[in-house]
């Protein structure tokens, strides 16, 4: 079996408002949660608890990531003011 080969490079990563679209996400999650609360035994009744912890569960790990991308975006924006300043770029932070 041949090894696959790329046959192009891989496009640049997009950048926007990745802090906003985080929270957002995880604001929503949190709402569908809190919608979904008050049926709480009716989803019991149809054995669908699930539902209602992942919901709880995607807030939470919204909480997380809302944390990664606070802190990457302050290491993008130190290591650019490193680069025009001509320091050389703190030790972890990205090139």
């Amino acid at each position: 079996m041949a090894k696959w080969t790329p046959r192009h490079e891989a496009p640049e990563p997009l950048e926007g408002p990745i802090v906003a679209t985080i929270t957002g996400g995880t604001i929503l999650w949190f709402v569908m949660f809190l919608v979904q609360v008050p049926f709480y035994g009716w989803f019991d009744d149809r054995d669908l608890t699930w539902w209602v912890w992942t919901c709880l569960a995607g807030a939470g790990l919204g909480l997380i990531g809302i944390w990664y991308v606070r802190s990457r975006d302050a290491a993008i924006k130190r290591a650019k003011a490193a680069e025009s300043s001509g320091a050389a770029p703190e030790p972890g932070t990205p090139a």
